[in-house]
């Protein structure tokens, strides 16, 4: 045998990075085993016992366990093979890394006690059937098994809530607030009642009252504050708000004053569930939807303009000024 082709263990290690001792555990395992031995008893390793230890080292790098990489050095398994399997295998951790990265932001961010830190953790960890379990629950317990309205059940379940696998933190927190909201017995009781309507297109209260057009007017001006991000608490929400004060009081036969305003107010959160409003709205966030202003329901942002001590007191001023 030509020994310029036999490499020591010393050698292995100044070639490959790798240290003596872990040679010797590779070769003492079997894994790379020396091609032969000097006439003093030291192991000798040829080009070959290299060439596996060099590869050895990468996937050992790459995270490959030592068994998968026995299996490869044995041409049980590709190179490729093994490969997918450990890129699968990354996928899943990095979920899963992810997740807590997410957790902890939103822990972090609310100041969470230990007990929310626990139920936020547990939460975030129920699997994609577990999550689906859990809605399905509030839906036969909000609407029955029996006797529900069709529509009313398709309308929730078309808008199931559905958590990523890398959710952000936003949307971890409106899944633990969603679930929290739809494991509330009252909460289930205001949903049927509202979802009911909803799905029959039916308008509740004022909306009926005030008539389509003021109330599609209405809709249209919030939602373009909304969408321009203007403060219902702000000073460019007053002119806005003073006109539709206007419109309504001239709708009902009122007197657009301060008692106006707060009648107008509640009949407002009467008509509309905060809370169910609330839900939607957590919907969107879980399932990564975009909220498109026209869609938001005019009312919460209505009810803080209508409170505001400042607007309220514009109204009684003589108009236009």
């Amino acid at each position: 045998m030509d020994v310029t082709t036999l490499y020591s263990i010393g050698e292995l290690s100044r070639r490959t990075g790798l240290s003596v001792k872990t040679i010797r555990f590779y070769s003492d395992s079997g894994v790379v085993a020396p091609t032969t031995r000097s006439p003093a008893g030291y192991r000798l390793y040829d080009l070959d016992a290299l060439l596996r230890l060099e590869l050895l080292r990468t996937l050992r790098e790459l995270g490959v366990d030592l068994a998968a990489i026995r299996r490869v050095l044995d041409r049980e398994l590709s190179v490729a093979e093994v490969a997918a399997a450990q890129a699968d295998a990354m996928d899943v951790q990095i979920r899963v890394l992810r997740l807590r990265r997410s957790v902890l932001r939103v822990v972090a961010g609310r100041g969470s006690d230990p007990e929310e830190t626990k139920l936020m953790h547990r939460l975030t960890r129920l699997s994609g059937e577990e999550r689906r379990r859990l809605i399905d629950d509030f839906v036969v317990g909000t609407f029955g098994a029996v006797d529900a309205d069709p529509a009313a059940v398709a309308m929730v379940r078309a808008a199931t809530p559905d958590l990523p696998e890398d959710p952000s933190s936003e949307q971890v927190a409106a899944w633990v607030e969603l679930v929290e909201l739809v494991g509330d017995g009252e909460f289930r009781t205001r949903m049927r009642r509202t979802a009911t309507a909803q799905a029959a297109g039916r308008t509740l209260g004022i909306e009926n009252e005030a008539g389509e057009e003021l109330m599609d007017l209405t809709r249209r001006e919030v939602a373009e504050a909304v969408e321009s991000g203007i403060d219902p608490l702000g000073d460019r929400a007053a002119p806005l708000v003073d006109d539709l004060v206007h419109r309504f009081a001239e709708a009902f036969a009122r007197t657009p004053d301060t008692e106006f305003r707060e009648w107008l107010a509640q009949r407002f959160e009467e008509a509309h569930d905060p809370q169910v409003d609330r839900y939607w709205r957590l919907v969107w966030i879980v399932n990564g939807w975009q909220v498109l202003p026209h869609l938001i329901p005019p009312h919460p942002w209505l009810i803080r303009a209508l409170r505001n001590d400042r607007a309220a007191r514009s109204t009684t001023a003589p108009h236009g000024h």
